[in-house]
Parts: C-alpha cells; sequence; structure tokens
C-alpha cells in the first residue's frame, strides 16, 4: 500500500453570501495500520471505503474552510479520532460547527506521525488566518491545502484572508523547500516548487 492515497471528492464551498461547485483532494497518509486524512472533504462514506480498517490516527485540516472540514466530525466520530486544527482557524470552523471544537490543535513545527511517516507541521497563513501546510522530508512532498496551487497561491478576496500574508508565507515556508518537492494540493493538480518558485514576483505584480 503506498505511503500517500488520494481521493477527490466533489460538492460546494460557501462563504461571504456565495457558493461554488467544488472537487477536493483528500489525502490519506499512512500504512496498511494506520493513517492520517487530511482534509476531511464532502464524501464520507467514500472516505471510510479508502481508509477501510486502519486505525485513523487523525483528521488533519488544513483549514477551515466549509469544504476542507464539511466531513471532519462525522469521520472523527466514526472512528474514533481527534480533529487537528490551527487554533488560528476558529472563527471560520465556528461558522460550520458551532457546537463542537476541534480535539486538537496544529501548531508549526509540530510533527505528526502515521505509519511511519513523519509530517512537519508549517503555518501558513493568507489564504485564512491558520492555514496549515504538512511537509513530509523522506517523501520529498508538501501537502499545501489551499496556500499554493498549480500556477500561484490560493485566494485571497474573501472573509479572513490577505494576499501579502500569504504571499510572505509561501516565500517564506514552500519557496524553501527542495525544489524537486511534489506540491500535493487542495483542489486540482499537484506541481512542484520549482515549477512555481520562478513566478512569485508576476503573482506579486498581479496581485492575486
Amino acid at each position: 500500500m503506498p505511503p500517500v492515497e488520494h481521493l477527490v471528492t466533489s460538492g460546494t464551498f460557501s462563504l461571504d453570501g456565495s457558493t461554488w461547485d467544488v472537487d477536493n483532494n483528500v489525502w490519506i497518509v499512512g500504512d496498511e495500520n494506520e493513517v492520517l486524512v487530511i482534509d476531511a472533504a464532502h464524501d464520507a462514506a467514500a472516505i471510510a471505503e479508502k481508509v477501510g480498517d486502519r486505525r485513523v490516527v487523525a483528521i488533519v485540516c488544513t483549514h477551515a474552510h466549509d469544504d476542507h472540514v464539511n466531513q471532519a466530525p462525522a469521520l472523527a466520530d466514526r472512528f474514533g479520532a481527534p480533529i487537528l486544527l490551527n487554533p488560528a482557524e476558529s472563527p471560520l470552523w465556528e461558522m460550520n460547527w458551532p457546537d463542537r471544537k476541534p480535539d486538537g490543535e496544529l501548531r508549526d513545527g509540530d510533527v505528526l506521525r502515521a505509519g511511519g511517516v513523519e509530517l512537519q507541521v508549517l503555518q501558513t497563513p493568507g489564504h485564512s488566518p491558520g492555514s496549515t501546510c504538512l511537509y513530509v522530508p523522506d517523501l520529498g512532498l508538501v501537502f499545501s491545502g489551499d496556500t499554493l496551487f498549480q500556477g500561484g497561491p490560493g485566494a485571497t478576496g474573501r472573509s479572513y484572508s490577505s494576499f501579502d500574508t500569504i504571499i510572505e508565507s509561501i516565500r517564506e515556508k514552500l519557496l524553501t523547500l527542495p525544489g524537486d518537492t511534489e506540491v500535493r494540493t487542495g483542489h486540482g493538480d499537484s506541481t512542484r516548487i520549482g515549477a512555481e518558485s520562478p513566478h512569485l514576483d508576476e503573482w506579486i505584480a498581479r496581485g492575486h
């Protein structure tokens, strides 16, 4: 079984009074015995089927926009697993789950482990106040949530977001990773740090 499994789920994202149809990448990281689920989006049954009878160490939320957390409680309850989220995401989390709090915090520099895989927590605010990426040096990849995509930074035109902040996060936390690091994104295709880093000035100039 590969250390990283991938599932695409479909649903909606709602914020600031608007709703969009979206496809989300769900990442399952670990081995045949235990896994982490990164971004429990839209389809709890499909995610649970992919997990199977393995132990879920945690449901990790890169941020708390509804399309990334709408199945987190259901999966946490099903597998007896904690939900982990950066505390700066509280305003967004409470829009979705006012009567339930995450079980643990993601802090910059934390290390998560599942099935022999170590994931380093990188705090990368901008898309949202507590957006988080997860770097796996042994596998040469980073799970970027909605911070970095193929073609530029995540969206920052909505509540609780900041373009200047996301640019600083990308510059300081992501573009400093090895150029061949694969970027596994929250939506769409993967990319590599080296493919994106030459375009930073273009992104700054265009403002998004």
